[in-house]
C-alpha cells in the first residue's frame, strides 16, 4: 500500500463519519490528508496527524477524532493495525497482504512508475545554461545543466509539457570583446583590455583564419566583424557539443539579437504603456517597477535612444508567454542574485504573478577538489574550470549525479577523487552498483529457470519479513519523492532517495535469502522475493534516469 492509498482510505473513513454525522467539518472533507513514515521503530509502518489537524474544526478533542478514525481503518482489510499515541496521532500498521502488492504494482508500472499528473496541463518553459558563447562551458553553466535537465524530466514525469530553451546572448559588448581578442590573437598582438585570453582563443582564432584566409587582408572592422560572425558560431558549437555529450539536448536556441531585430522590443513596450506602466523621464523611457515590489524604477530605452539589457528582457518574456507557456523558469547564478526583484517586478508589470507565470532559480558556486586542494584554472580556458576538465575527471555519470545531488542554493565542493572511486563512498556508485546487483540477480534467478512472481500468481503475504517491509515502503515513497521534487524544484531529493533505498536494498538482501541453495527446490517465496527485487531495479533505474544518469545491469 503506497501513502497515496493509504491517504485515500482515509479520506474514504471521514468520508462515511461525516455522511453517518458522527463528525462536523464545517469545510467539507479534504481530498487528501497527510501520510508519512514514523521515524521512530514499533511506531507502525505509517503516521498521519489527521485528528490535530481536523479534531479543532469538528469540535472534537483531538484523541476522541482519532479513536473514530481508528475504528473505521481498523475495519479494512488492508490495515493490520491502529494505535493512538499522544495528544491524537495515528500510527498505521498495513496488512502484509496490503504491503506487498505494492512490488507488483510497480513491476506492472514499469517505467511509468512516480508518474503523478502535479503539473498536468501546464506549459513549462525552462531555460537554462544560458552561457554567453565567449568561451567554454565552464562549472557555473555545468551545474545548471545537471539540474535544469533533471529538474526538466521532473516536471514531464509530473505531467507537465516542458520545454527546454537556451537564450543565446549574441547581441551586445561581451561579443565585441570576443571578437577583438580572437583578432588580436590572429595578428599575434596582446590580450585587449577587458578581452578574453586562454588558449581556446588562439584555437578559434587559427580556425577563422584557416576557414576563412582573407580575412586577414581586411581592415580591422571588416577583420573583427569575420572574426564575430565565425568565431561566435565555432564557440556556440563547440558549447553545443560538450552539452550533447553530458546527456544535455535543447528544444530550443533563441537569438537574443533576433529580439531587436524583429520588432518584439517595441511590441513588449507597448504593451507596457498600453498598461500605464511606462513614462518618460530625462529623455528616457522608464518601466514603473518601483510600484512592483522593485528598489527603483528601471530604464528600458535609454537617453540616447539604446535599448538597456533589461529591454531584451521584456521583449524576451512576453515572446514566451505569447508561444503559450504557463510557467516560464530561469535559471541563474549567484551573481544574478540582484536581478530577481526587477524581473518579478516585470513580470507584474505585464499583469502576470510572479512566482507562478516567472519563476528565478539562483545557482550557488562549485568547486572542484583534487588531493584537498582547489582546482583554480582550465589549462585550456586559461581562467575557469570547464565541464571538459569536470568530465574528463570523473565522466559523465558521475559529474551530472554529483551535481544534482545537492540543493542549488548551497556551495558545494566536488572531490575529484572521491568521485572517481569505484567504492560505497562514491554516491553514483553506491547507486549504480545497488541496480547492477539487483540485475545480477534477477539474472542469475533465470539461470535456474526461476522467474519472478507476476500479478496473477503473486501472494502478497509472503513478503511479511521485517526487512522486506522496509523496502516495500521505500519503493511505495518513489512518487512522492517525485512529485514533491517537482513541488520545490529541487532534482536532489531523488538523489537523496536513491542513496537510502540503495541502503535499504543491501539491508534486506543481506537478511533476506532470494534464491534458493545447493540443492533446495525454488519455491512461491523465492519467486515473490524476486518480485520485490525485480521492483527495486524499477525504482532505481527511473530514478537515475531522472538524474539523467545510466543505470548498469554490470558493474
Amino acid at each position: 500500500m503506497t501513502p497515496e492509498q493509504l491517504s485515500t482510505l482515509i479520506v474514504d473513513a471521514l468520508t462515511t463519519l461525516s455522511d453517518e454525522g458522527a463528525i462536523t467539518l464545517p469545510d467539507g472533507v479534504p481530498t487528501t490528508v497527510t501520510v508519512e513514515r514514523p521515524r521512530q521503530k514499533g511506531h507502525g509502518d505509517y503516521a498521519t496527524n489527521v485528528a490535530l489537524q481536523l479534531g479543532k474544526a469538528a469540535a472534537m478533542n483531538p484523541r476522541a477524532f482519532a479513536e473514530l478514525v481508528k475504528g473505521r481503518l481498523e475495519a479494512a482489510d488492508e490495515v493490520a493495525a491502529v494505535d493512538i499515541a499522544g495528544p491524537g496521532f495515528l500510527n498505521i500498521t498495513v496488512a502484509a497482504g496490503a504491503q506487498g502488492i505494492v512490488a507488483a504494482e510497480i513491476v506492472a508500472a514499469g517505467s511509468s512508475y512516480g508518474a503523478s499528473d502535479g503539473f498536468a496541463g501546464e506549459k513549462i518553459n525552462l531555460e537554462f545554461v544560458s552561457a554567453n558563447p565567449t568561451g567554454p562551458l565552464h562549472l557555473g553553466g555545468v551545474r545548471w545543466a545537471a539540474v535544469g535537465d533533471a529538474l526538466g524530466r521532473i516536471f514531464t514525469m509530473t505531467g507537465a509539457e516542458v520545454s527546454r530553451e537556451y537564450y543565446f546572448n549574441d547581441h551586445g559588448v561581451q561579443l565585441d570583446r570576443f571578437s577583438s581578442s580572437l583578432l588580436a590573437a590572429a595578428k599575434g598582438q596582446p590580450v585587449p583590455e577587458d578581452g578574453y585570453g586562454g588558449q581556446y582563443i588562439q584555437e578559434i582564432a587559427h580556425a577563422v583564419v584557416t576557414a576563412r584566409p582573407d580575412v586577414m587582408m581586411l581592415n580591422d572592422d571588416d577583420a573583427q566583424e569575420v572574426f564575430r560572425a565565425v568565431g561566435v558560431d565555432m564557440m556556440f558549437t563547440e558549447i553545443k557539443q560538450s552539452l550533447h555529450d553530458f546527456g544535455v539536448h535543447f528544444d530550443v536556441y533563441f537569438h537574443e539579437d533576433e529580439l531587436h531585430k524583429s520588432g518584439a522590443v517595441d511590441r513588449a513596450i507597448a504593451r507596457l504603456t498600453e498598461l500605464g506602466n511606462t513614462y518618460e523621464k530625462d529623455g528616457a523611457l522608464w518601466l514603473a517597477t518601483e510600484k512592483y515590489g522593485d528598489d527603483k524604477d528601471r530604464v528600458i530605452i535609454r537617453s540616447d535612444g539604446h535599448g538597456s539589457y533589461l529591454s531584451g528582457d521584456l521583449a524576451y518574456y512576453l515572446d514566451k508567454r505569447e508561444r503559450g507557456f504557463d510557467r516560464c523558469f530561469i535559471m541563474l547564478g549567484a551573481d544574478h542574485h540582484g536581478y530577481v526583484g526587477r524581473m518579478m517586478a516585470m513580470c507584474a508589470a505585464f499583469g502576470d504573478e510572479p512566482g507562478k507565470n516567472l519563476e528565478i532559480l539562483i545557482g550557488q558556486m562549485v568547486n572542484l577538489l583534487r588531493d584537498g586542494e582547489p582546482l583554480r584554472m582550465s589549462k585550456r580556458a586559461g581562467t575557469v574550470v570547464t565541464i571538459d576538465d569536470l568530465v574528463g575527471a570523473i565522466g559523465v555519470d558521475a559529474s551530472r549525479y554529483a551535481l544534482a545531488r545537492y540543493s542549488s542554493d548551497s556551495t558545494i565542493d566536488i572531490d575529484l577523487d572521491l568521485w572517481a572511486k569505484a567504492s560505497s563512498d562514491n554516491p553514483v556508485y553506491y547507486v549504480q552498483y545497488a541496480h547492477a546487483r539487483v540485475s545480477s540477480i534477477l539474472r542469475n534467478g533465470a539461470d535456474l529457470g526461476l522467474e519472478p512472481a507476476t500479478a496473477d500468481d503473486f501472494d502478497p503475504t509472503l513478503l511479511a519479513h521485517e526487512k522486506e517491509g522496509e523496502l516495500l515502503r521505500a519503493l511505495a515513497e518513489f512518487p512522492r519523492v517525485v512529485a514533491s521534487s517537482a513541488q520545490l524544484r529541487e532534482p536532489h531529493r531523488v538523489a537523496r532517495y536513491l542513496e537510502d533505498t540503495a541502503a535499504i536494498y543491501h539491508r534486506f538482501y543481506d537478511t533476506c535469502r532470494v534464491l534458493p541453495m545447493g540443492d533446495e527446490e525454488p519455491n512461491d517465496q523465492h519467486r515473490a522475493r524476486l518480485l520485490l527485487v525485480a521492483a527495486t531495479r524499477t525504482v532505481l533505474g527511473n530514478g537515475l534516469a531522472l538524474l539523467g544518469v545510466s543505470a548498469p545491469e554490470r558493474m
